[in-house]
Protein backbone atom coordinates (compact mmCIF):
# COMPACT_ATOMS: atom_id res chain seq x y z
CA UNK A 1 0.00 0.00 0.00
CA UNK A 2 1.64 3.19 -0.78
CA UNK A 3 2.49 6.04 1.73
CA UNK A 4 0.17 9.30 1.18
CA UNK A 5 1.89 12.36 -0.62
CA UNK A 6 3.11 14.96 1.70
CA UNK A 7 1.12 16.93 3.42
CA UNK A 8 -1.96 15.26 2.43
CA UNK A 9 -2.64 14.34 6.25
CA UNK A 10 -3.05 18.37 7.20
CA UNK A 11 -4.18 19.15 4.23
CA UNK A 12 -7.53 16.73 4.72
CA UNK A 13 -7.56 17.97 8.47
CA UNK A 14 -7.53 21.59 7.25
CA UNK A 15 -10.50 20.36 4.95
CA UNK A 16 -12.10 18.99 7.45
CA UNK A 17 -12.42 22.24 9.82
CA UNK A 18 -13.49 24.25 7.11
CA UNK A 19 -16.16 22.38 5.98
CA UNK A 20 -17.21 22.07 10.10
CA UNK A 21 -16.87 25.53 10.27
CA UNK A 22 -19.87 25.69 7.24
CA UNK A 23 -21.99 23.28 9.06
CA UNK A 24 -22.06 25.61 12.10
CA UNK A 25 -22.89 28.32 9.91
CA UNK A 26 -25.25 26.82 7.88
CA UNK A 27 -28.42 27.85 10.53
CA UNK A 28 -27.36 31.33 9.60
CA UNK A 29 -28.41 31.22 5.75
CA UNK A 30 -31.23 32.84 5.77
CA UNK A 31 -33.44 32.15 2.36
CA UNK A 32 -35.12 35.72 1.43
CA UNK A 33 -34.42 38.17 -1.83
CA UNK A 34 -34.91 42.13 -0.65
CA UNK A 35 -32.85 43.92 -2.07
CA UNK A 36 -32.18 45.71 -5.63
CA UNK A 37 -29.34 42.89 -6.91
CA UNK A 38 -31.14 40.47 -5.36
CA UNK A 39 -34.30 40.77 -7.10
CA UNK A 40 -32.00 41.34 -10.72
CA UNK A 41 -30.05 37.88 -10.15
CA UNK A 42 -33.04 35.81 -9.41
CA UNK A 43 -35.36 37.44 -12.24
CA UNK A 44 -33.04 35.89 -14.71
CA UNK A 45 -33.19 32.54 -13.52
CA UNK A 46 -36.85 33.07 -12.88
CA UNK A 47 -37.67 34.61 -16.03
CA UNK A 48 -35.56 31.89 -18.02
CA UNK A 49 -36.75 28.86 -16.19
CA UNK A 50 -40.73 29.81 -16.22
CA UNK A 51 -41.21 32.71 -19.09
CA UNK A 52 -38.46 31.56 -21.45
CA UNK A 53 -37.32 35.26 -22.04
CA UNK A 54 -35.36 37.89 -20.32
CA UNK A 55 -38.33 40.36 -20.19
CA UNK A 56 -38.57 41.08 -16.29
CA UNK A 57 -41.32 43.14 -15.58
CA UNK A 58 -43.60 39.92 -14.01
CA UNK A 59 -40.97 39.57 -11.17
CA UNK A 60 -40.17 42.68 -10.74
CA UNK A 61 -44.07 43.62 -9.64
CA UNK A 62 -44.18 40.31 -7.72
CA UNK A 63 -41.69 41.19 -5.36
CA UNK A 64 -42.40 45.12 -5.46
CA UNK A 65 -45.85 44.20 -4.27
CA UNK A 66 -44.52 42.32 -1.44
CA UNK A 67 -42.40 45.27 -0.09
CA UNK A 68 -43.42 48.35 -1.77
CA UNK A 69 -42.45 50.47 1.18
CA UNK A 70 -38.75 48.93 1.20
CA UNK A 71 -38.61 48.75 -2.80
CA UNK A 72 -40.08 52.11 -3.64
CA UNK A 73 -36.27 53.00 -4.86
CA UNK A 74 -36.55 49.62 -6.97
CA UNK A 75 -40.05 50.84 -8.22
CA UNK A 76 -38.55 54.10 -9.81
CA UNK A 77 -35.24 52.40 -11.24
CA UNK A 78 -36.56 49.56 -12.50
CA UNK A 79 -40.28 49.50 -13.06
CA UNK A 80 -40.81 52.62 -13.89
CA UNK A 81 -37.90 53.15 -16.22
CA UNK A 82 -37.02 51.31 -19.52
CA UNK A 83 -34.11 50.47 -22.01
CA UNK A 84 -34.46 53.59 -24.79
CA UNK A 85 -33.65 51.30 -27.69
CA UNK A 86 -35.80 48.03 -26.88
CA UNK A 87 -38.12 49.39 -24.51
CA UNK A 88 -37.81 45.97 -21.88
CA UNK A 89 -37.40 46.60 -18.32
CA UNK A 90 -33.89 46.99 -17.34
CA UNK A 91 -31.55 44.71 -15.27
CA UNK A 92 -28.12 45.85 -14.62
CA UNK A 93 -26.70 42.32 -13.37
CA UNK A 94 -25.21 39.66 -15.31
CA UNK A 95 -26.85 35.79 -15.76
CA UNK A 96 -23.54 34.15 -14.14
CA UNK A 97 -25.55 33.24 -10.80
CA UNK A 98 -28.41 32.09 -12.67
CA UNK A 99 -26.43 29.82 -14.07
CA UNK A 100 -24.55 28.66 -11.20
CA UNK A 101 -28.19 28.34 -9.00
CA UNK A 102 -30.02 26.69 -12.14
CA UNK A 103 -29.54 23.00 -11.08
CA UNK A 104 -30.26 23.79 -7.64
CA UNK A 105 -33.79 25.70 -9.03
CA UNK A 106 -34.63 22.53 -11.40
CA UNK A 107 -34.43 20.26 -8.68
CA UNK A 108 -36.61 22.12 -6.46
CA UNK A 109 -39.02 22.99 -9.02
CA UNK A 110 -38.95 19.41 -9.65
CA UNK A 111 -39.37 18.67 -5.63
CA UNK A 112 -42.61 21.61 -5.60
CA UNK A 113 -44.39 19.19 -8.89
CA UNK A 114 -43.61 15.65 -6.92
CA UNK A 115 -45.12 17.67 -3.47
CA UNK A 116 -48.42 18.87 -5.48
CA UNK A 117 -48.90 15.67 -6.91
CA UNK A 118 -48.99 13.87 -3.19
CA UNK A 119 -51.27 16.79 -2.17
CA UNK A 120 -49.08 19.64 -0.89
CA UNK A 121 -50.45 23.24 -1.44
CA UNK A 122 -46.83 24.99 -2.39
CA UNK A 123 -46.94 27.00 -5.57
CA UNK A 124 -45.13 25.78 -8.60
CA UNK A 125 -44.48 29.40 -9.53
CA UNK A 126 -40.81 29.82 -9.20
CA UNK A 127 -41.06 32.86 -6.39
CA UNK A 128 -42.30 30.42 -3.23
CA UNK A 129 -39.98 29.19 -0.58
CA UNK A 130 -38.36 26.17 -2.17
CA UNK A 131 -37.42 28.03 -5.01
CA UNK A 132 -35.75 30.74 -2.90
CA UNK A 133 -34.35 28.60 -0.73
CA UNK A 134 -32.29 26.16 -3.26
CA UNK A 135 -31.13 29.79 -4.56
CA UNK A 136 -29.62 31.01 -1.14
CA UNK A 137 -28.25 27.79 0.17
CA UNK A 138 -26.65 26.88 -3.40
CA UNK A 139 -24.82 30.07 -3.11
CA UNK A 140 -23.74 28.98 0.74
CA UNK A 141 -22.14 25.76 -1.20
CA UNK A 142 -20.79 27.47 -4.09
CA UNK A 143 -18.51 29.59 -1.87
CA UNK A 144 -17.68 26.80 0.47
CA UNK A 145 -16.20 25.01 -2.65
CA UNK A 146 -14.51 28.37 -3.43
CA UNK A 147 -12.83 28.52 0.37
CA UNK A 148 -11.79 24.47 -0.40
CA UNK A 149 -10.26 25.69 -3.64
CA UNK A 150 -8.32 28.55 -1.99
CA UNK A 151 -7.26 26.18 0.80
CA UNK A 152 -5.74 23.61 -1.84
CA UNK A 153 -4.13 26.17 -3.85
CA UNK A 154 -2.31 27.90 -0.60
CA UNK A 155 -1.10 24.35 0.53
CA UNK A 156 -0.24 22.80 -3.02
CA UNK A 157 0.93 25.88 -4.56
CA UNK A 158 1.46 28.16 -2.47
CA UNK A 159 3.83 26.16 -0.24
CA UNK A 160 2.06 27.52 3.21
CA UNK A 161 2.10 25.22 6.19
CA UNK A 162 -1.04 23.55 7.35
CA UNK A 163 -2.42 25.53 10.12
CA UNK A 164 -1.76 28.35 7.84
CA UNK A 165 -3.42 27.68 5.13
CA UNK A 166 -6.51 26.95 7.10
CA UNK A 167 -6.22 29.70 9.61
CA UNK A 168 -6.15 31.79 7.22
CA UNK A 169 -9.28 30.45 4.96
CA UNK A 170 -11.20 30.40 7.97
CA UNK A 171 -10.46 34.00 9.35
CA UNK A 172 -10.72 35.26 5.71
CA UNK A 173 -14.15 33.77 6.00
CA UNK A 174 -15.65 34.97 9.98
CA UNK A 175 -13.68 38.21 9.52
CA UNK A 176 -14.96 40.02 6.07
CA UNK A 177 -17.92 40.50 4.27
CA UNK A 178 -17.73 37.24 2.99
CA UNK A 179 -19.39 35.25 6.08
CA UNK A 180 -22.86 38.17 5.22
CA UNK A 181 -22.85 37.33 1.90
CA UNK A 182 -23.00 33.67 2.30
CA UNK A 183 -25.47 33.78 5.19
CA UNK A 184 -27.55 36.39 5.77
CA UNK A 185 -27.76 37.80 1.84
CA UNK A 186 -26.76 34.92 -0.07
CA UNK A 187 -28.65 35.98 -3.21
CA UNK A 188 -26.13 38.18 -4.05
CA UNK A 189 -23.37 37.74 -6.40
CA UNK A 190 -20.97 37.26 -4.24
CA UNK A 191 -20.38 33.93 -3.03
CA UNK A 192 -20.74 32.58 -5.79
CA UNK A 193 -18.35 34.91 -7.16
CA UNK A 194 -15.49 33.80 -4.97
CA UNK A 195 -16.05 30.09 -6.47
CA UNK A 196 -15.60 31.45 -10.17
CA UNK A 197 -12.35 33.10 -9.16
CA UNK A 198 -11.25 30.25 -7.01
CA UNK A 199 -11.72 27.77 -9.56
CA UNK A 200 -10.48 30.41 -12.20
CA UNK A 201 -7.04 30.40 -10.60
CA UNK A 202 -6.69 27.17 -8.86
CA UNK A 203 -6.98 25.44 -12.45
CA UNK A 204 -4.36 28.15 -13.81
CA UNK A 205 -1.97 26.82 -10.95
CA UNK A 206 -2.98 23.52 -11.39
CA UNK A 207 -1.78 23.72 -15.58
CA UNK A 208 1.04 25.80 -14.61
CA UNK A 209 2.53 23.29 -12.62
CA UNK A 210 2.26 20.09 -14.98
CA UNK A 211 4.71 19.77 -17.74
CA UNK A 212 2.56 18.75 -20.51
CA UNK A 213 -0.25 20.46 -20.17
CA UNK A 214 -3.27 20.08 -22.60
CA UNK A 215 -4.87 22.37 -24.83
CA UNK A 216 -7.80 21.47 -22.88
CA UNK A 217 -7.02 22.19 -19.90
CA UNK A 218 -6.53 26.06 -20.62
CA UNK A 219 -9.23 25.69 -22.50
CA UNK A 220 -11.02 25.10 -19.10
CA UNK A 221 -9.12 28.01 -17.58
CA UNK A 222 -10.82 30.35 -20.38
CA UNK A 223 -14.39 28.99 -19.39
CA UNK A 224 -13.71 29.73 -15.67
CA UNK A 225 -12.94 32.95 -16.75
CA UNK A 226 -15.35 33.64 -18.70
CA UNK A 227 -17.94 31.82 -15.79
CA UNK A 228 -16.30 34.40 -13.49
CA UNK A 229 -17.35 37.49 -15.64
CA UNK A 230 -20.45 36.31 -16.21
CA UNK A 231 -21.01 36.15 -12.28
CA UNK A 232 -19.49 39.78 -11.74
CA UNK A 233 -18.10 41.66 -15.05
CA UNK A 234 -15.39 42.53 -13.27
CA UNK A 235 -13.88 39.56 -12.22
CA UNK A 236 -13.15 39.01 -15.77
CA UNK A 237 -10.16 40.66 -14.88
CA UNK A 238 -8.53 37.75 -12.32
CA UNK A 239 -7.85 35.85 -16.05
CA UNK A 240 -4.56 38.50 -15.89
CA UNK A 241 -3.58 35.67 -13.87
CA UNK A 242 -3.07 32.45 -16.35
CA UNK A 243 -2.21 35.00 -19.36
CA UNK A 244 1.06 36.20 -17.38
CA UNK A 245 1.71 32.31 -16.30
CA UNK A 246 1.32 31.46 -20.20
CA UNK A 247 3.56 34.13 -21.25
CA UNK A 248 6.06 33.32 -19.00
CA UNK A 249 6.13 29.45 -19.83
CA UNK A 250 6.32 30.86 -23.66
CA UNK A 251 9.44 32.46 -22.51
CA UNK A 252 11.02 30.30 -20.57
CA UNK A 253 10.63 27.42 -22.55
CA UNK A 254 10.88 28.97 -26.42
CA UNK A 255 7.53 26.94 -26.75
CA UNK A 256 5.82 30.21 -28.77
CA UNK A 257 3.62 28.06 -31.23
CA UNK A 258 1.96 25.80 -28.03
CA UNK A 259 1.44 28.76 -26.05
CA UNK A 260 -0.08 30.88 -28.65
CA UNK A 261 -2.31 27.44 -29.20
CA UNK A 262 -2.67 27.50 -25.52
CA UNK A 263 -3.73 31.24 -25.54
CA UNK A 264 -5.92 30.67 -28.35
CA UNK A 265 -8.05 27.69 -26.55
CA UNK A 266 -8.34 29.99 -23.05
CA UNK A 267 -9.72 33.18 -25.11
CA UNK A 268 -11.92 31.09 -27.36
CA UNK A 269 -13.41 29.46 -24.32
CA UNK A 270 -13.67 32.67 -22.44
CA UNK A 271 -15.65 34.36 -24.96
CA UNK A 272 -17.88 31.18 -25.71
CA UNK A 273 -18.46 31.25 -22.01
CA UNK A 274 -19.39 34.32 -21.95
CA UNK A 275 -21.54 34.61 -25.24
CA UNK A 276 -24.84 34.19 -23.33
CA UNK A 277 -24.36 37.50 -21.75
CA UNK A 278 -23.62 38.68 -25.12
CA UNK A 279 -26.77 37.36 -26.19
CA UNK A 280 -29.02 38.98 -22.96
CA UNK A 281 -27.36 41.70 -23.76
CA UNK A 282 -28.85 42.23 -27.52
CA UNK A 283 -31.67 41.39 -26.48
CA UNK A 284 -32.30 43.66 -23.04
CA UNK A 285 -30.21 46.48 -24.72
CA UNK A 286 -30.19 45.84 -28.39
CA UNK A 287 -26.57 46.09 -28.52
CA UNK A 288 -23.73 43.60 -27.55
CA UNK A 289 -22.77 45.66 -24.20
CA UNK A 290 -24.60 46.57 -20.97
CA UNK A 291 -27.21 49.42 -20.20
CA UNK A 292 -25.66 52.42 -21.44
CA UNK A 293 -26.98 53.35 -17.77
CA UNK A 294 -24.21 51.57 -16.37
CA UNK A 295 -21.56 52.74 -18.46
CA UNK A 296 -22.48 56.50 -17.87
CA UNK A 297 -21.09 55.36 -14.29
CA UNK A 298 -17.51 54.55 -15.24
CA UNK A 299 -14.83 57.23 -15.56
CA UNK A 300 -11.59 55.12 -16.70
CA UNK A 301 -9.19 57.18 -14.83
CA UNK A 302 -10.25 55.59 -11.63
CA UNK A 303 -10.59 58.77 -10.06
CA UNK A 304 -11.37 56.88 -6.69
CA UNK A 305 -9.10 54.44 -6.64
CA UNK A 306 -7.50 55.52 -2.85
CA UNK A 307 -10.40 56.25 -1.80
CA UNK A 308 -12.34 52.73 -2.16
CA UNK A 309 -9.26 51.18 0.04
CA UNK A 310 -8.86 54.17 2.91
CA UNK A 311 -11.76 55.71 2.91
CA UNK A 312 -12.91 56.62 6.53
CA UNK A 313 -17.03 55.44 5.91
CA UNK A 314 -16.57 53.60 3.32
CA UNK A 315 -12.92 52.44 2.67
CA UNK A 316 -12.15 48.09 2.29
CA UNK A 317 -9.78 48.40 5.02
CA UNK A 318 -11.80 50.90 7.55
CA UNK A 319 -14.48 47.71 6.93
CA UNK A 320 -12.35 44.53 7.07
CA UNK A 321 -9.08 46.03 8.89
CA UNK A 322 -7.71 42.23 8.19
CA UNK A 323 -7.63 42.80 4.69
CA UNK A 324 -4.64 45.63 5.46
CA UNK A 325 -2.91 42.66 7.09
CA UNK A 326 -3.63 40.19 4.33
CA UNK A 327 -2.52 43.11 1.50
CA UNK A 328 0.75 43.51 3.79
CA UNK A 329 1.67 40.12 3.70
CA UNK A 330 1.00 40.12 -0.33
CA UNK A 331 3.15 43.23 -0.16
CA UNK A 332 5.84 41.27 1.74
CA UNK A 333 5.88 38.72 -0.70
CA UNK A 334 6.57 41.02 -3.50
CA UNK A 335 9.07 42.74 -2.16
CA UNK A 336 10.34 40.24 0.02
CA UNK A 337 13.09 37.40 -1.04
CA UNK A 338 13.57 35.52 2.23
CA UNK A 339 12.33 32.45 4.28
CA UNK A 340 8.86 33.35 4.25
CA UNK A 341 8.60 34.21 0.05
CA UNK A 342 7.25 31.52 -2.08
CA UNK A 343 10.74 29.68 -3.59
CA UNK A 344 11.28 29.24 -7.73
CA UNK A 345 10.68 31.89 -9.65
CA UNK A 346 7.25 30.67 -10.98
CA UNK A 347 5.73 31.51 -7.86
CA UNK A 348 7.18 34.98 -7.15
CA UNK A 349 5.68 35.02 -10.79
CA UNK A 350 2.40 33.82 -9.08
CA UNK A 351 2.81 36.23 -6.28
CA UNK A 352 3.20 39.16 -8.75
CA UNK A 353 0.15 38.35 -10.88
CA UNK A 354 -1.88 37.90 -7.75
CA UNK A 355 -1.09 41.46 -6.39
CA UNK A 356 -1.57 43.08 -9.86
CA UNK A 357 -5.06 41.31 -10.23
CA UNK A 358 -5.86 42.79 -6.98
CA UNK A 359 -4.45 46.45 -8.66
CA UNK A 360 -7.12 45.64 -10.76
CA UNK A 361 -9.81 44.96 -8.89
CA UNK A 362 -9.17 48.64 -7.18
CA UNK A 363 -8.65 50.27 -10.40
CA UNK A 364 -12.18 49.05 -11.85
CA UNK A 365 -13.83 49.60 -8.16
CA UNK A 366 -12.40 53.11 -8.11
CA UNK A 367 -13.54 53.76 -11.29
CA UNK A 368 -17.45 53.24 -10.33
CA UNK A 369 -19.10 56.09 -9.71
CA UNK A 370 -21.22 54.47 -6.82
CA UNK A 371 -17.58 53.72 -5.31
CA UNK A 372 -19.10 53.91 -2.24
CA UNK A 373 -21.60 51.29 -2.51
CA UNK A 374 -23.45 52.92 0.17
CA UNK A 375 -26.22 50.64 1.88
CA UNK A 376 -24.41 47.78 1.49
CA UNK A 377 -22.66 45.49 4.17
CA UNK A 378 -19.18 46.17 3.74
CA UNK A 379 -16.82 46.88 0.92
CA UNK A 380 -18.64 44.08 -1.16
CA UNK A 381 -17.22 44.35 -4.67
CA UNK A 382 -13.90 43.09 -3.53
CA UNK A 383 -15.38 39.35 -1.66
CA UNK A 384 -14.13 38.29 -4.68
CA UNK A 385 -10.66 38.62 -4.21
CA UNK A 386 -11.04 36.54 -1.23
CA UNK A 387 -8.21 33.86 -2.95
CA UNK A 388 -5.68 36.77 -3.25
CA UNK A 389 -6.10 38.12 -0.12
CA UNK A 390 -6.03 34.47 1.33
CA UNK A 391 -2.42 34.22 0.03
CA UNK A 392 -1.18 37.48 1.76
CA UNK A 393 -2.60 36.62 5.34
CA UNK A 394 -1.44 32.84 5.29
CA UNK A 395 2.22 34.26 4.37
CA UNK A 396 1.73 36.45 7.39
CA UNK A 397 0.25 33.62 9.40
CA UNK A 398 3.63 31.64 8.01
CA UNK A 399 6.22 33.97 8.97
CA UNK A 400 5.12 34.09 12.89
CA UNK A 401 7.40 32.46 15.16
CA UNK A 402 5.60 28.94 16.67
CA UNK A 403 5.88 31.11 20.52
CA UNK A 404 3.68 33.81 19.16
CA UNK A 405 1.59 31.87 17.36
CA UNK A 406 -1.08 32.18 20.16
CA UNK A 407 -1.16 35.64 20.34
CA UNK A 408 -1.93 35.71 16.01
CA UNK A 409 -5.16 33.58 16.47
CA UNK A 410 -6.16 35.66 19.45
CA UNK A 411 -5.69 39.06 16.77
CA UNK A 412 -7.83 37.08 13.93
CA UNK A 413 -10.75 36.32 16.62
CA UNK A 414 -10.96 39.99 17.72
CA UNK A 415 -10.86 40.61 13.62
CA UNK A 416 -13.55 38.62 13.45
CA UNK A 417 -15.46 39.68 15.85
CA UNK A 418 -15.52 43.15 14.77
CA UNK A 419 -16.59 41.44 11.52
CA UNK A 420 -19.80 39.90 13.79
CA UNK A 421 -20.25 42.64 15.50
CA UNK A 422 -20.71 44.94 12.60
CA UNK A 423 -23.08 42.57 11.22
CA UNK A 424 -25.14 42.89 14.03
CA UNK A 425 -24.97 46.95 14.18
CA UNK A 426 -26.29 46.74 10.66
CA UNK A 427 -28.60 44.14 10.93
CA UNK A 428 -29.85 45.99 13.94
CA UNK A 429 -29.76 49.37 12.35
CA UNK A 430 -27.54 50.48 15.24
CA UNK A 431 -25.45 52.54 12.87
CA UNK A 432 -25.92 54.33 9.80
CA UNK A 433 -26.42 51.80 7.12
CA UNK A 434 -24.94 54.41 4.73
CA UNK A 435 -21.47 55.06 5.77
CA UNK A 436 -19.26 53.60 8.94
CA UNK A 437 -19.59 56.76 11.57
CA UNK A 438 -16.02 56.67 13.75
CA UNK A 439 -16.33 56.48 16.53
CA UNK A 440 -19.41 55.76 17.05
CA UNK A 441 -19.24 52.37 15.37
CA UNK A 442 -16.33 51.34 17.79
CA UNK A 443 -18.37 52.38 20.83
CA UNK A 444 -21.19 50.54 19.52
CA UNK A 445 -18.95 47.37 19.10
CA UNK A 446 -18.44 47.42 23.26
CA UNK A 447 -21.54 49.02 24.43
CA UNK A 448 -24.51 48.07 22.13
CA UNK A 449 -23.49 44.85 20.64
CA UNK A 450 -23.28 42.82 23.81
CA UNK A 451 -26.36 43.94 24.45
CA UNK A 452 -28.48 43.02 22.28
CA UNK A 453 -26.63 39.83 20.51
CA UNK A 454 -28.99 37.65 23.24
CA UNK A 455 -32.22 39.08 21.96
CA UNK A 456 -31.03 39.41 18.71
CA UNK A 457 -30.02 35.87 18.48
CA UNK A 458 -33.41 34.11 19.66
CA UNK A 459 -35.22 36.25 17.69
CA UNK A 460 -33.46 35.38 14.27
CA UNK A 461 -33.72 31.57 14.90
CA UNK A 462 -37.26 32.16 16.21
CA UNK A 463 -38.79 34.71 14.12
CA UNK A 464 -36.21 36.58 11.69
CA UNK A 465 -39.31 38.90 10.08
CA UNK A 466 -40.42 39.83 13.47
CA UNK A 467 -36.34 41.12 13.77
CA UNK A 468 -36.52 42.82 10.74
CA UNK A 469 -39.61 45.15 11.44
CA UNK A 470 -39.10 45.90 15.00
CA UNK A 471 -35.27 46.38 14.98
CA UNK A 472 -33.24 46.23 18.64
Amino acid sequence: MSAAPPGAAPRWAGRRSLVVLFLLTLPLVTPKVRGADEIEYFSYLRSLVFDHDVEFGNEYDRFFAADPQGLAGFKATFLDRRETETGRHINFAPLGCALLWSPFYLLAHAGVLAARALGAHVAADGFSFPYVAAVCYASALYGLAGLLLVHDMLADHGRMPGPAATLSVASLWLGTPLLYYMTLAPAFSHAPGVFAVALLVWLSLRAVARPASSIWEWAAIGAAGGLAALVREQDGLFLVIPAGLLLHLAIARRSWGTALARAVAMGSAALLAFSPQLLAYRALTGRFGPSRLVARKMTWSSPHLLQVLFDPGHGLFAWSPLLLMATGGLAYLVFQRGRFASPGRRRDLTVLLLALALLLQVWINGAVESWTQAGAFGSRRFVSSTPVFAWGLAAVLAAVPARRFRLAVLTLVLFGWWNVGLMVQFGLRLMDRQRLEWPRVAINQVSEVPRHLARAAWLFFTDRERLVREGP
